[in-house]
């Protein structure tokens, strides 16, 4: 069995742990530079405002009825290890599909007594994170997502849903779900399923998955088992390195400084090659783009990238920043004011794997200097908090930040932002 443990409305309820004020009121958080609306509480949606909406859309009669905050996610992420750390007491078996879902593997776990079970994980994670959740149960990924769709719009369940394989229940759930809802089901899938008199979950679990895998694929396939109750799709993009990385982002206000934009390249690198050596990879190039904002037809338009090859493969920071930069030199251009900088890190290879080339320092002190160097990088950041030490210092006023003008404090992860407790 397994089960899926999903946060609700997770970002609105961790900023709810430390402000208790904000219960029961009509909440949302804003995505980067404040733009939309990327997560609601139930009070917020019954207001109408849809996700995804854009701030400036929300007339001032609205606004006035609700709370718009920042997004702050140095909380959200600690929030996010704190509950799967109490997940970790009730099973070894975790695997986070996403900041607020979780699977949790329940072999050995006795049938009768896994409602009992989510209802004491649920109860768990409350007490001892603030975060309120709900659990669905069942012997796939797939009906375990369902599960927890039930659980969450049955108030009456407490939470916990348990669909077993062939039960009546889990037939009268998966006959009143539309194919698009399911999870792994994209739009233009549902699309095709439809052609094929396909519109039901039920109806895709009926199907003959020969057939579905000639017509579709062999994930369409899986689909279809795993809503038979035989667990046939895993997790790779958890267990499987990634192919590439990059870390963007949209600027605060539009800049032409070529140094304001070499400081967003810094930063981002030195993210970019954290994410590399966390997952024991190494890059052979790297990939740094700008553009202009495109929604600003008054301005002028440019936007353009840059792949540099890397000597060798390479993990160290230093390296990945000073070709990033060279990346930028290349395709700067004078008289643009840009909106959105980025690095991605191309051609990963393991780190214990790769060949070293004739050029190379191989194993010399150089690179040994460098490999611990950066190892206790990361060992200090990881320690005192992100960026205690970095490549670079930004300037007061810099455009790259961040617009975040109504963000709550990073209560856990920052000694200056802790709580403070009057006692009168």
């Amino acid at each position: 069995m397994i089960a899926l443990v999903d946060s609700n409305n997770f970002y609105v309820s961790c900023e709810r742990v430390f402000d208790p004020g904000l219960e029961g009121r009509a909440v949302g958080v804003l995505s980067n530079n404040d733009g939309c609306v990327v997560a609601r509480s139930a009070e917020l949606k019954t207001l109408g405002v849809a996700m995804g909406m854009p701030a400036h859309q929300i007339s001032p009669a609205l606004r006035r009825r609700m709370t718009l905050l920042s997004s702050n996610y140095a909380l959200y992420g600690d929030m996010s290890r704190r509950v799967n750390r109490v997940l970790g007491e009730f099973s070894p078996e975790i695997e986070a599909y996403s900041i607020d879902e979780s699977f949790v593997g329940l072999d050995g776990h006795e049938p009768d007594d896994l409602e009992a079970w989510g209802h004491r994980v649920r109860g768990r994670v409350l007490r001892d994170t603030g975060i309120p959740t709900c659990v669905g149960l069942a012997p796939t990924r797939v009906l375990a997502k369902t599960a927890n769709r039930v659980a969450k719009s049955r108030p009456e369940l407490g939470g916990v849903c348990r669909l077993a394989a062939d039960a009546p229940e889990t037939r009268r759930v998966l006959e009143a779900l539309p194919v698009h809802e399911l999870w792994g089901i994209a739009r233009r899938s549902a699309e095709r399923l439809a052609l094929q008199d396909i519109h039901t979950a039920w109806q895709l679990r009926q199907a003959d998955p020969k057939q579905i895998r000639r017509t579709f694929s062999v994930v369409m396939e899986r689909l279809v088992w795993e809503l038979r109750g035989r667990p046939a799709i895993a997790l790779d993009d958890v267990t499987e390195p990634r192919q590439r990385i990059m870390v963007s982002r949209s600027f605060g206000r539009l800049t032409g400084e070529q140094a304001e934009l070499r400081a967003a390249i810094r930063q981002h690198g030195a993210r970019a090659a954290e994410k590399l050596r966390r997952q024991g990879s190494r890059a052979c190039a790297v990939l740094v783009f700008v553009r202009s904002d495109p929604h600003r037809l008054g301005e002028r338009q440019y936007r353009n990238s840059q792949v540099v090859a890397l000597p060798g493969p390479s993990d160290d920071t230093r390296e990945l920043i000073a070709a990033a930069q060279r990346g930028l030199a290349a395709i700067f251009l004078d008289g643009v004011r840009y909106q959105k900088c980025g690095v991605m890190l191309l051609d990963l290879v393991d780190a214990e794997r790769h060949q070293l080339s004739l050029l190379q320092a191989g194993d010399g002190p150089e690179r040994r200097r460098g490999e611990a160097l950066m190892a206790t990088l990361d060992r200090l950041n990881a320690r005192m908090g992100r960026d205690t030490v970095r490549f670079g210092v930004p300037g007061e006023h810099a455009a790259w930040p961040l617009r975040c003008e109504h963000r709550t404090a990073r209560y856990t992860t920052r000694w200056n932002e802790l709580m403070r407790v009057k006692v009168r």
